[in-house]
């Protein structure tokens, strides 16, 4: 799997390429991807929102993009690290490729310093100080778009116009509010990115396939 940091980009622009990435991986015209990178400050919206659109009072410059990706609303924000999975995934299944995902980001987060762990019934990664890390993906003939979010310094200001994956009195937390140590996605990108993919690798592996 090629790991690639992209910088920070518009959601929407990235939204564009992650479609056009898809198709040529359908074609068999490229390999698997993982996309590490930022946003601009701007909220998402799974596909359990359609129809509501941008809150009342939401900051200008705060975005606001309707997706196809499962869940309800996220936020993403300067400071925390993004991967998109771009990758033939069939071999694998749903189950077992959130789980490989969730996994990665345990094994980095330990050795960050930060013990986390997976909710059973909740997506995503979990300490005591409340979720790190957001996971929601979506799969066409089972290739994926979208992929994580890893809370590492952001300021967590989007956050608080939404209900965070629609789970009411649950708290969001970053890696530096955990350990008070700083790690921005341009420093972690690789180490995460690596992380993440050896997990994938088993995942494949475990079930007779190739990548």
């Amino acid at each position: 799997m090629n790991l690639l940091w992209r910088g920070c980009v518009p959601y929407e622009e990235m939204l564009l390429l992650q479609e056009a990435q898809r198709a040529a991986r359908m074609r068999g015209e490229a390999a698997d991807e993982l996309w590490l990178l930022e946003h601009p400050a701007v909220i998402t919206a799974g596909r359990r929102m359609a129809g509501e659109g941008r809150p009342e009072g939401l900051p200008e410059e705060i975005g606001w993009v309707a997706t196809g990706r499962g869940g309800l609303a996220t936020c993403h924000e300067p400071g925390q690290l993004v991967g998109y999975l771009l990758m033939d995934a069939g071999r694998i299944g749903p189950k077992r490729l959130v789980r490989a995902v969730e996994e990665g980001l345990i094994g980095w987060l330990a050795g960050a310093g930060v013990a986390a762990s997976v909710v059973e019934g909740l997506p995503g990664v979990w300490t005591e100080g409340g979720k790190v890390a957001a996971i929601g993906m979506q799969l066409e003939r089972g290739y994926t778009m979208h992929g994580f979010a890893l809370n590492l310094c952001n300021d967590l200001a989007g956050f608080g116009w939404i209900v965070p994956c629609g789970l009411a009195g649950r708290r969001v937390t970053t890696v530096e509010r955990l350990t008070g140590a700083r790690r921005t996605p341009e420093e972690v990108w690789a180490a995460v990115g690596a992380a993440v993919a050896v997990e994938l690798k088993k995942a494949l592996d475990a079930s007779g396939g190739a990548g």
